[in-house]
């Protein structure tokens, strides 16, 4: 059985992200920045799947271009380390959790986005 975060919209989410970096004096604008990294959606693209309340599965299946440097995230989130979830999709959720939790948290955006 799916894991019902699958169907979630990906708009109900987003905001929380946006929430959780701006109480760390962050902004939507990195919030975003993170997720094009990781999808390789256009701004214009990430807009219009908000809009469409597009659910996670579909958002990760119809993202343009994963970023291969996701690999390189690690570490652990909602007490599970990120490179050990092995179910595909929930993989790319985790990824993206740790790198909103690295904006909140401080780091810089070179280094969340794992440039060289």
């Amino acid at each position: 059985m799916a894991h019902r975060l699958y169907t979630t919209p990906f708009a109900s989410v987003h905001p929380l992200y946006v929430a959780k970096a701006e109480r760390k004096g962050r902004t939507r604008a990195e919030v975003d920045e993170i997720i094009r990294w990781l999808t390789g959606y256009p701004q214009e693209q990430l807009e219009s799947q908000l809009e469409k309340e597009t659910d996670f599965q579909t958002f990760f299946a119809e993202a343009p271009a994963m970023n291969p440097s996701r690999s390189l995230i690690t570490g652990v989130v909602c007490g599970v380390r990120v490179e050990d979830v092995e179910e595909p999709l929930m993989r790319e959720i985790r990824y993206l959790d740790k790198l909103i939790d690295e904006l909140a948290r401080g780091k810089a955006m070179d280094k969340i986005l794992r440039k060289p």
